[in-house]
């Protein structure tokens, strides 16, 4: 008889409902965030200042908030320095190149950070499941990742991965949410819907990626991702502490003041074209 009675042969696991916690509070949140981001600024110029090269994926199922993260990160920081790469399917030239090859040349420079919206683990989920990759490309890609990841590691790149996760329960409620928002519908793909469908088939790939990658230079660190407040807040935080970084924010400056407009002329209004005031 199976230990688990609610296991049975070829039928989807339901793991048991956790108690979902209250709501965050906005008040409590908002000064957190705001918080947060001021370290942010300090690390960006610590990263700039040490010459650092910052490279942080970001992966997770459909709706698990990887997107919002990112953005209160980036919020606030100098976008010359902190990039979101987040790329689209791979041209017909790009599929004939070496895997990694499209997203080497998005990594860093001296003194930047590079945030990936999703990353070359995509053969690892979703290539794998929807079957877009052959299963030998699938297999080369989980012998030679690790060692492409230390490669970049033993080249001065500091290498930070993050998997969101969220349950079936919780996504269901984002697809739904999306639907019946007019700004938000278009991130209801038919490659999200299919992930929904196939959520076991992800749940294995997933599995899978990380009994490879999973390593000790690079680990995965996960993120509980039902809550998206606290899940912004607890992956900032988790980053910060990353790094030995110093307050190296520049002191306030005295603006000089402003030359004379003795002899100078305003054109007149009338020949410039202004947006309508309709407010």
């Amino acid at each position: 008889m199976s230990k688990n009675p609610t296991k049975k042969s070829g039928a989807r696991v339901i793991e048991p409902v956790k108690a979902k916690r209250k709501r965050m509070n906005k008040k409590v949140y908002f000064d957190e965030l705001y918080r947060l981001q001021i370290e942010l600024v300090k690390l960006q110029e610590w990263v700039k200042q040490e010459k650092r090269k910052v490279v942080v994926l970001f992966e997770g199922r459909d709706a698990a908030g990887k997107g919002g993260v990112i953005k209160r990160i980036t919020q606030r920081l100098n976008p010359r320095f902190c990039k979101v790469v987040a790329l689209h399917t791979p041209t017909e030239r790009e599929t004939t190149q070496w895997y990694f090859q499209r997203y080497v040349a998005h990594l860093p420079a001296a003194g930047e950070m590079v945030l990936f919206d999703r990353s070359w683990y995509n053969r690892a989920g979703v290539e794998k499941v929807m079957g877009f990759c052959t299963e030998d490309e699938y297999r080369e890609f989980l012998r030679s990742c690790p060692e492409f990841e230390r490669m970049l590691i033993r080249s001065g790149i500091t290498l930070i991965k993050y998997w969101f996760s969220v349950s079936d329960e919780e996504q269901e409620r984002r697809f739904q949410a999306r639907n019946v928002d007019p700004t938000k519908r278009w991130k209801l793909s038919p490659m999200d819907l299919k992930s929904h469908e196939l959520w076991v088939e992800y749940s294995k790939a997933k599995d899978a990626m990380f009994a490879h990658t999973d390593i000790k230079q690079s680990p995965w660190y996960v993120v509980e991702a039902d809550s998206k407040r606290r899940a912004r807040l607890n992956c900032i935080r988790h980053l910060l502490s990353l790094f030995p970084y110093e307050d190296l924010t520049p002191d306030p400056i005295e603006l000089p003041p402003r030359e004379s407009s003795v002899g100078y002329v305003r054109p007149p209004i009338s020949d410039q074209t202004f947006v309508p005031d309709t407010t």
